[in-house]
Protein backbone atom coordinates (compact mmCIF):
# COMPACT_ATOMS: atom_id res chain seq x y z
CA UNK A 1 0.00 0.00 0.00
CA UNK A 2 1.40 3.79 -0.96
CA UNK A 3 -0.13 6.41 1.08
CA UNK A 4 -0.17 9.80 -1.25
CA UNK A 5 0.81 12.87 -0.09
CA UNK A 6 1.90 14.20 3.65
CA UNK A 7 -1.98 14.02 5.10
CA UNK A 8 -0.56 14.80 8.83
CA UNK A 9 1.43 17.86 7.05
CA UNK A 10 -2.12 18.86 5.32
CA UNK A 11 -3.99 18.21 8.70
CA UNK A 12 -1.56 20.70 10.63
CA UNK A 13 -1.87 23.39 8.09
CA UNK A 14 -4.95 24.12 10.28
CA UNK A 15 -3.60 24.86 13.69
CA UNK A 16 -2.54 28.01 14.38
CA UNK A 17 1.66 28.91 13.96
CA UNK A 18 2.39 27.52 17.14
CA UNK A 19 1.04 24.46 17.87
CA UNK A 20 1.88 23.72 13.82
CA UNK A 21 5.53 24.37 14.51
CA UNK A 22 5.40 21.90 17.64
CA UNK A 23 3.84 18.98 15.85
CA UNK A 24 5.54 19.41 12.09
CA UNK A 25 8.51 18.82 14.54
CA UNK A 26 7.59 15.62 15.49
CA UNK A 27 9.32 12.53 14.31
CA UNK A 28 8.46 11.53 11.12
CA UNK A 29 8.02 7.88 12.23
CA UNK A 30 4.94 8.85 14.32
CA UNK A 31 4.28 11.11 11.73
CA UNK A 32 2.78 8.86 9.48
CA UNK A 33 1.03 6.95 12.04
CA UNK A 34 -1.42 9.64 13.91
CA UNK A 35 -4.36 9.33 13.46
CA UNK A 36 -5.44 12.31 15.61
CA UNK A 37 -4.51 15.41 17.00
CA UNK A 38 -6.44 16.80 20.05
CA UNK A 39 -6.50 19.82 21.44
CA UNK A 40 -7.95 21.13 24.86
CA UNK A 41 -8.04 24.28 26.38
CA UNK A 42 -4.98 25.07 29.14
CA UNK A 43 -4.45 20.86 28.85
CA UNK A 44 -1.46 19.20 26.97
CA UNK A 45 -1.55 18.73 23.34
CA UNK A 46 -1.94 15.39 22.61
CA UNK A 47 -1.67 12.94 19.41
CA UNK A 48 -3.66 9.61 18.94
CA UNK A 49 -1.65 7.03 17.01
CA UNK A 50 -3.91 4.03 17.07
CA UNK A 51 -4.89 3.09 20.58
CA UNK A 52 -1.77 4.80 22.38
CA UNK A 53 -2.06 8.67 23.67
CA UNK A 54 1.09 10.73 22.42
CA UNK A 55 1.77 14.00 24.47
CA UNK A 56 4.94 16.18 21.76
CA UNK A 57 6.67 18.44 24.21
CA UNK A 58 7.41 22.23 23.09
CA UNK A 59 9.91 20.88 21.06
CA UNK A 60 8.08 18.36 18.83
CA UNK A 61 9.63 15.13 21.48
CA UNK A 62 7.17 12.79 21.54
CA UNK A 63 6.20 11.65 25.20
CA UNK A 64 4.01 8.92 26.68
CA UNK A 65 2.75 10.48 29.43
CA UNK A 66 2.67 14.37 30.18
CA UNK A 67 5.52 15.98 32.33
CA UNK A 68 6.43 19.59 32.89
CA UNK A 69 8.05 20.16 29.10
CA UNK A 70 4.87 19.15 27.36
CA UNK A 71 2.98 21.78 25.40
CA UNK A 72 -0.18 23.16 26.96
CA UNK A 73 -3.10 24.42 24.68
CA UNK A 74 -4.05 28.38 25.67
CA UNK A 75 -7.18 29.64 24.84
CA UNK A 76 -5.57 32.09 22.28
CA UNK A 77 -4.51 29.03 20.68
CA UNK A 78 -7.99 27.29 20.36
CA UNK A 79 -9.20 31.08 19.23
CA UNK A 80 -6.51 31.29 16.26
CA UNK A 81 -6.88 27.71 15.28
CA UNK A 82 -10.87 27.82 15.21
CA UNK A 83 -10.50 30.89 13.18
CA UNK A 84 -8.41 29.36 10.56
CA UNK A 85 -10.17 26.75 10.44
CA UNK A 86 -13.09 28.92 9.52
CA UNK A 87 -11.55 30.64 6.70
CA UNK A 88 -11.50 33.54 9.22
CA UNK A 89 -15.83 33.44 8.53
CA UNK A 90 -17.25 31.98 11.00
CA UNK A 91 -20.83 32.47 9.47
CA UNK A 92 -19.45 30.37 6.35
CA UNK A 93 -19.34 27.26 8.45
CA UNK A 94 -22.09 28.04 10.86
CA UNK A 95 -24.42 24.94 9.92
CA UNK A 96 -21.31 22.88 10.19
CA UNK A 97 -20.66 23.85 13.43
CA UNK A 98 -24.51 23.24 14.56
CA UNK A 99 -23.50 19.51 13.60
CA UNK A 100 -20.56 19.67 15.64
CA UNK A 101 -17.84 19.29 12.81
CA UNK A 102 -16.06 20.90 10.12
CA UNK A 103 -14.79 18.95 7.46
CA UNK A 104 -11.80 20.71 5.77
CA UNK A 105 -9.91 20.82 2.68
CA UNK A 106 -8.02 17.01 2.21
CA UNK A 107 -11.28 15.53 4.09
CA UNK A 108 -9.76 16.12 7.93
CA UNK A 109 -12.81 16.32 9.67
CA UNK A 110 -12.62 18.60 12.98
CA UNK A 111 -14.28 17.55 15.50
CA UNK A 112 -15.66 20.83 18.51
CA UNK A 113 -16.78 20.72 22.03
CA UNK A 114 -17.65 24.16 23.56
CA UNK A 115 -21.01 25.07 25.15
CA UNK A 116 -24.79 24.75 23.25
CA UNK A 117 -26.71 27.83 22.43
CA UNK A 118 -29.97 26.39 22.24
CA UNK A 119 -33.45 27.31 20.69
CA UNK A 120 -36.46 25.33 20.93
CA UNK A 121 -35.25 22.28 22.25
CA UNK A 122 -32.46 22.03 18.92
CA UNK A 123 -28.96 23.36 19.14
CA UNK A 124 -28.44 26.71 16.97
CA UNK A 125 -25.10 26.95 17.46
CA UNK A 126 -21.71 26.43 19.25
CA UNK A 127 -19.81 28.89 21.29
CA UNK A 128 -16.85 29.22 23.54
CA UNK A 129 -14.97 26.88 21.48
CA UNK A 130 -13.09 24.42 24.23
CA UNK A 131 -11.49 21.73 22.45
CA UNK A 132 -11.23 20.13 18.95
CA UNK A 133 -10.14 17.08 17.24
CA UNK A 134 -8.57 17.09 14.07
CA UNK A 135 -9.13 13.22 12.48
CA UNK A 136 -6.32 12.96 10.20
CA UNK A 137 -7.62 11.50 6.68
CA UNK A 138 -5.05 9.14 4.56
CA UNK A 139 -5.21 8.31 1.57
CA UNK A 140 -3.71 4.99 0.60
CA UNK A 141 -3.32 3.85 -2.47
CA UNK A 142 -3.46 -0.04 -2.31
CA UNK A 143 -6.40 -0.61 0.64
CA UNK A 144 -8.56 -1.94 -0.71
CA UNK A 145 -7.10 -4.54 -2.78
CA UNK A 146 -7.48 -7.77 -0.72
CA UNK A 147 -11.02 -6.05 -0.51
CA UNK A 148 -11.29 -6.30 -3.69
CA UNK A 149 -10.10 -9.35 -4.76
CA UNK A 150 -12.30 -11.31 -2.05
CA UNK A 151 -15.39 -9.36 -3.88
CA UNK A 152 -15.00 -8.92 -6.82
CA UNK A 153 -16.80 -9.44 -9.61
CA UNK A 154 -19.40 -7.89 -7.25
CA UNK A 155 -22.55 -9.73 -6.44
CA UNK A 156 -24.23 -6.97 -4.66
CA UNK A 157 -23.80 -3.88 -2.18
CA UNK A 158 -21.10 -4.45 -0.04
CA UNK A 159 -21.42 -3.01 3.98
CA UNK A 160 -18.10 -2.01 5.57
CA UNK A 161 -18.38 -2.39 9.40
CA UNK A 162 -16.01 -1.00 11.90
CA UNK A 163 -15.15 1.16 14.82
CA UNK A 164 -13.79 4.72 14.98
CA UNK A 165 -11.03 5.30 13.16
CA UNK A 166 -10.39 1.51 11.63
CA UNK A 167 -10.16 3.39 8.56
CA UNK A 168 -13.92 2.66 6.90
CA UNK A 169 -13.31 5.82 4.65
CA UNK A 170 -10.21 5.21 3.72
CA UNK A 171 -11.34 1.56 1.78
CA UNK A 172 -14.23 3.97 0.87
CA UNK A 173 -11.75 6.07 -1.01
CA UNK A 174 -9.63 3.70 -2.34
CA UNK A 175 -12.80 1.24 -3.67
CA UNK A 176 -14.35 4.65 -5.56
CA UNK A 177 -11.04 5.13 -7.29
CA UNK A 178 -10.23 1.28 -8.15
CA UNK A 179 -13.81 0.31 -9.69
CA UNK A 180 -13.79 3.84 -11.27
CA UNK A 181 -10.59 3.15 -12.93
CA UNK A 182 -10.49 -0.26 -13.23
CA UNK A 183 -7.71 -0.97 -11.29
CA UNK A 184 -7.89 -5.10 -10.43
CA UNK A 185 -11.08 -4.82 -12.45
CA UNK A 186 -13.39 -3.54 -15.23
CA UNK A 187 -14.06 0.17 -15.59
CA UNK A 188 -17.76 0.75 -13.48
CA UNK A 189 -19.31 4.23 -13.52
CA UNK A 190 -19.11 5.21 -9.97
CA UNK A 191 -20.76 7.78 -8.15
CA UNK A 192 -19.54 9.41 -4.68
CA UNK A 193 -21.94 10.42 -2.41
CA UNK A 194 -19.93 12.78 -0.30
CA UNK A 195 -21.70 14.09 2.29
CA UNK A 196 -20.12 15.40 4.63
CA UNK A 197 -16.58 15.89 1.91
CA UNK A 198 -14.46 13.55 3.62
CA UNK A 199 -14.18 10.89 1.00
CA UNK A 200 -13.04 13.19 -2.35
CA UNK A 201 -12.12 16.22 0.54
CA UNK A 202 -13.63 18.50 -2.26
CA UNK A 203 -12.52 22.37 -1.86
CA UNK A 204 -13.98 24.30 -4.74
CA UNK A 205 -14.89 21.27 -6.68
CA UNK A 206 -11.52 19.98 -6.45
CA UNK A 207 -10.71 17.01 -5.14
CA UNK A 208 -8.09 16.30 -3.03
CA UNK A 209 -8.03 13.08 -3.22
CA UNK A 210 -7.29 10.89 -6.49
CA UNK A 211 -10.77 9.21 -7.05
CA UNK A 212 -10.10 8.17 -10.43
CA UNK A 213 -12.79 8.86 -12.90
CA UNK A 214 -15.45 8.73 -10.23
CA UNK A 215 -18.43 11.42 -10.68
CA UNK A 216 -18.86 13.40 -6.94
CA UNK A 217 -21.46 14.65 -5.62
CA UNK A 218 -20.00 16.56 -2.79
CA UNK A 219 -21.96 17.84 0.19
CA UNK A 220 -25.31 15.95 -0.81
CA UNK A 221 -27.44 14.23 1.56
CA UNK A 222 -27.41 10.84 1.30
CA UNK A 223 -31.19 10.43 -0.32
CA UNK A 224 -30.90 12.94 -2.30
CA UNK A 225 -27.84 11.99 -4.10
CA UNK A 226 -28.45 8.58 -4.80
CA UNK A 227 -31.83 9.93 -6.27
CA UNK A 228 -29.95 12.48 -8.26
CA UNK A 229 -27.08 9.88 -9.17
CA UNK A 230 -29.74 7.45 -10.08
CA UNK A 231 -31.66 9.96 -12.38
CA UNK A 232 -28.69 12.25 -14.13
CA UNK A 233 -25.23 9.79 -13.94
CA UNK A 234 -26.28 6.24 -14.42
CA UNK A 235 -24.19 4.78 -11.62
CA UNK A 236 -23.44 0.95 -12.09
CA UNK A 237 -21.44 1.50 -8.67
CA UNK A 238 -22.99 4.34 -5.61
CA UNK A 239 -20.68 4.69 -2.96
CA UNK A 240 -21.24 6.76 0.32
CA UNK A 241 -20.24 6.98 3.99
CA UNK A 242 -21.79 6.83 7.17
CA UNK A 243 -25.17 4.76 7.19
CA UNK A 244 -26.86 6.11 10.20
CA UNK A 245 -30.67 4.81 10.19
CA UNK A 246 -33.56 3.52 8.52
CA UNK A 247 -33.97 6.49 6.46
CA UNK A 248 -30.36 5.96 4.93
CA UNK A 249 -31.19 2.18 4.20
CA UNK A 250 -34.12 3.12 2.39
CA UNK A 251 -32.41 5.48 0.26
CA UNK A 252 -29.62 2.84 -0.68
CA UNK A 253 -32.90 0.75 -1.51
CA UNK A 254 -33.63 3.36 -4.06
CA UNK A 255 -30.08 2.91 -5.50
CA UNK A 256 -30.22 -0.64 -5.62
CA UNK A 257 -33.88 -1.10 -7.14
CA UNK A 258 -32.17 1.18 -10.10
CA UNK A 259 -29.70 -1.17 -10.75
CA UNK A 260 -26.51 -0.06 -8.77
CA UNK A 261 -24.13 -1.19 -6.54
CA UNK A 262 -24.50 0.56 -3.23
CA UNK A 263 -21.11 0.27 -0.76
CA UNK A 264 -21.43 2.18 2.34
CA UNK A 265 -20.28 2.19 5.79
CA UNK A 266 -21.35 2.08 9.37
CA UNK A 267 -19.97 2.43 12.78
CA UNK A 268 -20.19 -1.00 14.65
CA UNK A 269 -17.25 -3.17 16.11
CA UNK A 270 -18.92 -6.01 15.16
CA UNK A 271 -21.45 -8.08 13.10
CA UNK A 272 -23.49 -8.77 16.25
CA UNK A 273 -23.12 -5.16 17.28
CA UNK A 274 -24.85 -4.08 14.31
CA UNK A 275 -27.58 -6.37 14.50
CA UNK A 276 -28.73 -5.43 17.67
CA UNK A 277 -29.28 -1.94 15.95
CA UNK A 278 -33.08 -0.46 15.81
CA UNK A 279 -32.48 -0.34 12.28
CA UNK A 280 -31.13 -3.84 11.98
CA UNK A 281 -34.78 -5.83 10.55
CA UNK A 282 -34.64 -3.46 7.34
CA UNK A 283 -30.79 -4.06 6.69
CA UNK A 284 -31.77 -7.68 5.03
CA UNK A 285 -35.38 -6.46 4.04
CA UNK A 286 -33.82 -3.53 1.52
CA UNK A 287 -31.82 -5.65 -0.44
CA UNK A 288 -29.23 -2.96 -1.08
CA UNK A 289 -26.57 -4.71 1.01
CA UNK A 290 -25.47 -8.27 0.14
CA UNK A 291 -22.07 -8.72 1.74
CA UNK A 292 -20.56 -7.33 5.31
CA UNK A 293 -17.06 -6.54 5.48
CA UNK A 294 -16.21 -6.66 9.27
CA UNK A 295 -13.25 -4.33 10.07
CA UNK A 296 -10.75 -5.30 13.07
CA UNK A 297 -9.79 -1.90 15.10
CA UNK A 298 -8.29 1.14 15.30
CA UNK A 299 -5.00 -0.63 16.09
CA UNK A 300 -4.89 -2.03 12.51
CA UNK A 301 -6.84 -0.04 10.28
CA UNK A 302 -8.53 -1.51 7.18
CA UNK A 303 -7.52 -5.20 8.15
CA UNK A 304 -9.96 -6.94 7.37
CA UNK A 305 -11.36 -9.40 10.40
CA UNK A 306 -14.00 -11.20 8.79
CA UNK A 307 -16.94 -11.21 5.98
CA UNK A 308 -19.84 -12.01 6.18
CA UNK A 309 -23.03 -12.86 3.37
CA UNK A 310 -26.09 -10.65 5.05
CA UNK A 311 -28.79 -13.21 3.42
CA UNK A 312 -27.11 -16.11 4.89
CA UNK A 313 -27.45 -14.92 8.46
CA UNK A 314 -30.48 -16.31 10.42
CA UNK A 315 -32.66 -13.30 11.62
CA UNK A 316 -32.08 -11.47 15.00
CA UNK A 317 -34.73 -11.94 17.82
Amino acid sequence: MQESKDSFGSAADILCDELQAIVRAVPENKRATVQEIRLRMNRPLTLTDGSTTLFPDTDGRIMYSPGENSAIVTQRQIYDTFRRLCGYSVYSVENDIRNGFITVRGGHRVGLCGTAVCSGGKITAVSDISSMNIRVSRQIKGAAKELLSALYPLKGGVLIVGPPASGKTTLLRDLARCLSSGAGCRIMRTVVIDERGEIAGTCHGVPANDLGLCDILNGYPKGEGIMQAVRALSPQVIICDEIGGADDLQSASCGFNAGAVIISSVHASSYEELSRRSFAPYLKECGAFRTAVILDSSDHPCRIKQIIDIEKEPETE
